[in-house]
């Protein structure tokens, strides 16, 4: 028999879902019981190339209230030609072409292996997808060349028949016409131009580009004559001076690249240049809006700097006012953030609405204002990337890598995502965590209770990749007493309906079951089923969606009586002696994972500015399992002469003399020397000969950390540095202090070839203690 832990892989592999629990009680009382809610992380666009889509529409239930997909849990009578829904329990009759099914042969969809399944709907088709550039033009001439050079490679890597348009903003936002007719002679580039400071509606954009006009393609010849019928009149598409195929316009659009200068308006010394971000979205939005809703589109905006006019600002153009920080945000000291912040989610909504992505590219080495604009990708899926130029490999390989393609050379992305969530009687959805919007629907599945966004069972993500995870969480409705569930199962279904890259609709159907029991009899059944990982990353996701909204401080406090709840519920110890308390082994990492979270810039907003902390929030909501977990507890390998690099615990105790650590925090890759080592790397040992060892031993954590830095997406900063250096804060605040200037007294036994960390943090061990006492105390 398989453990829990290659069930909940097999799980992961095949239909890209964990859940905190793999075994539910049967009724509501015991479920709140548990502490951690019942959740789970899915993975609507998981890559698996083992899985072909089925080229059929999906067999649907008939109940009107229902519509659940056919499955492998339905029960199917092959000689009736029949199957029973297994949410609503409607019989329904298959389709003909099902007639030459037999139970030896049946579809795809009923095998259990295909608990998960794509379908391509043959009859829908969709627009190719839309790339609209929005460009600052206020960045130093360096950076503004780095980004016409990389929007440049992205025209060679697009579809021929991609649709791409151009806007540029600075004090004005001018918007590009790309079109030009055949008889032109003119190679002069024409733009609508918008001052930066007028708030302008849908309405008065889309009537001040034309785009409620036709313009006429063809004049009719002769349309009277005698024996012809008359010929038809042609129009141009809407929006066709703004928007234009590759294929029709790379060269005109490469040349307008080209002769692209910066703003020209002067800025005088001591203030920033007048930047109309808000607007030029604003224009972006509502061009897409108007000629294509609900189709597949992007809105990619790099910019070098903050608003600083007009609808939309973040900060004055006087530099002696520097921009909002945590602080100011704590003083209520925010002159422009509210306002700002009404008009990015107002934009991010209707974005949102119409299923197309904004993405926010933000180049500076002071703050952009990604705090106020954080929404714009939040609400659609869009990327966040956060470097301090456009002239960095940071930037440059992380949007090539936006262009990925597969194995069947399609982008690794999908558009306008429909989420549907359905439960069987017993179950009811509570909301959802990730880059998605609600789309109100509300109906039997729907709880009362709200866990992030709530309140609905359906939920839509512009934007998704391989990548993209969504946490869900789930409310058992059954009360005490009641009979369980038909089966002993309750039931999920995740339907994913999307616009796929090559430009075919799909649905992918994924269909989960888990075992529901009795609480009081099984317990210890329910407690091994504890998947204390995917539990870390749900409680760590309700925990930001919480800090967005709620003090830091009441947040901390919420996660440590949920730790000392869970660790009261199922820690096994005599009351009031902390020294018999011990955890089951598949919940023994949790304390640990939530110590590292209450300390990760998640949380902690200390030394970070509010850009920062929406950049690594963003990527906690969207992140699968496995890099979450390294965001909140860092990988460390250790390279020594001692035997072949290992890994090591994330500690203080960890940072020796003479060895060398690799550390992965998502965000950051950092090479670390020892003291001895840096001595002899300062002393040219790795040049000589005989110190070839030591050369290899040097480049092994560069190879490592060079295999990580070409894979993932975003592309970490990568850090090298050594003992005493500046840059060892990012090691030495990440790692356990157990061993610190003044925690002698908790009988720590100082490792001798290492150095005490400054810190008034607690360690692990003192964490640990105090979560033990409070656990078996009566009174907590």
């Amino acid at each position: 028999m398989a453990t829990y832990q290659e069930f909940i892989q097999q799980n992961e592999e095949r239909d890209g879902v964990r859940f905190s629990w793999n075994i539910w009680p049967s009724n509501k009382l015991e479920a709140t019981r548990l502490v951690v809610p019942i959740g789970c992380l899915y993975n609507p666009f998981r890559e698996r190339p083992d899985l072909p889509p089925l080229h059929y529409d999906p067999v649907v239930c008939s109940r009107s209230t229902c519509r659940a997909i056919l499955n492998p849990f339905c029960q199917v009578d092959y000689r009736a030609k029949s199957w029973a829904c297994n949410f609503c329990f409607q019989r329904n009759n298959f389709p003909p072409q099902y007639a030459g099914m037999t139970e030896q042969q049946p579809p795809a969809e009923l095998i259990y292996n295909y608990s998960t399944i794509e379908y391509i709907l043959p009859k829908v088709q969709c627009h190719p997808p839309v790339f609209l550039f929005v460009l600052d033009t206020c960045m130093d001439e360096e950076d503004l060349q780095a980004v016409k050079e990389s929007l440049q490679m992205s025209l060679s890597l697009l579809p021929p028949n991609a649709l791409v348009g151009l806007i540029t903003f600075g004090r004005m936002v001018h918007v590009h016409e790309l079109y030009q007719s055949e008889d032109s002679t003119s190679n002069i580039s024409k733009s609508y131009v918008f001052k930066g400071t007028k708030d302008l509606s849908a309405k008065q954009i889309q009537e001040m580009l034309g785009l409620n006009r036709q313009v006429p393609l063809n004049k009719p010849a002769h349309p009277n004559q005698p024996g012809q019928p008359p010929q038809q009149q042609q129009f141009l598409p809407p929006g066709y001076k703004f928007l234009q195929p590759v294929s029709n316009c790379d060269m005109v659009l490469t040349d307008l690249l080209n002769e692209l200068q910066r703003d020209p308006w002067p800025v005088p010394q001591g203030k920033r240049p007048l930047r109309s971000t808000g607007v030029a979205l604003s224009i972006a939005v509502g061009l897409l809006e108007a000629l294509y809703p609900n189709c597949a589109a992007r809105i990619m905006t790099f910019m070098g700097g903050p608003c600083t006019q007009g609808p939309g600002m973040i900060a004055d153009d006087e530099l002696k006012f520097p921009i909002r920080s945590h602080h100011d945000i704590d003083k209520d000291n925010i002159k422009y953030m509210k306002k700002a912040i009404k008009h990015y989610e107002s934009l991010a909504n209707r974005a949102a609405v119409n299923s197309h992505i904004v993405d926010i590219y933000s180049a500076d080495v002071n703050q952009t204002g990604l705090h106020e604009m954080k929404y714009l990708c939040n609400y659609t899926g869009g990327h966040m990337i956060l470097a301090d130029s456009f002239n960095t490999s940071l930037f440059k390989q992380s949007f090539q890598r936006v262009f990925l393609k597969d194995s069947n050379n399609d982008f690794r992305m999908g558009f306008g995502s429909l989420i549907d969530v359905k439960t069987s009687r017993e179950l009811k959805v509570s909301g959802a965590i990730g880059t998605c919007v609600s789309l109100n629907n509300k109906n039997q599945y729907v709880s009362e209770t709200e866990t992030g966004i709530g309140g609905t069972s359906s939920w839509r993500i512009s934007g998704i990749y391989p990548n993209t995870t969504l946490a869900f969480f789930f409310d058992i409705v059954s009360q005490q007493g009641a009979p369980a569930p038909q089966g002993g199962r309750g039931y999920i279904q995740f339907t994913n309906n999307y616009q796929h890259a090559n430009g075919t609709r799909r649905i992918r159907v994924t269909t989960i079951a888990r075992n529901m029991i009795d609480a009081n009899v099984n317990m210890n059944q329910i407690s091994y089923s504890f998947d204390q990982e995917c539990a870390a990353i749900l409680m760590a996701r309700i925990a930001i969606f919480r800090a967005e909204t709620d003090n830091g401080h009441d947040v901390l406090r919420w996660l440590d009586r949920m730790l000392i709840k869970l660790c009261q519920k199922f820690g096994i110890y005599e009351k009031e002696n902390p020294n018999t308390f011990v955890l089951a082994e598949n919940f023994s990492l949790y304390p640990q994972f939530m110590f590292h979270l209450r300390r990760s810039q998640f949380l902690q907003v200390f030394n970070n500015s509010p850009d920062e902390t929406a950049y690594y929030r963003h990527y906690l909501l969207i992140e699968e399992l496995t890099q979450s977990l390294i965001m909140i507890q860092p990988i460390l390998y250790s390279y020594s002469f001692n035997g072949p690099p290992e890994p090591v615990l994330l500690d203080s105790s960890s940072i020796l003399d003479d060895r060398i650590l690799l550390m992965d925090t998502f965000f950051h890759i950092l090479i670390y020397r020892g003291k001895s080592v840096a001595e002899w790397f300062q002393m040219g040992y790795q040049n000589l000969p005989e110190h070839e060892n030591f050369r290899q031993l040097l480049q092994a954590p560069v190879d490592d950390a060079q295999e990580i830095l070409q894979s993932r997406f975003p592309m970490p900063r990568y850090i090298d540095t050594e003992h005493e250096h500046s840059q060892s804060r990012f090691l030495l605040s990440k790692v356990n202090p157990s061993q610190t200037h003044n925690n002698l007294a908790y009988g720590y036994q100082q490792n001798v070839a290492s150095s005490p960390i400054l810190t008034d943090d607690v360690s692990l061990q003192v964490f640990m203690d105090h979560l033990k006492k409070l656990s078996v105390s009566q009174s907590s």
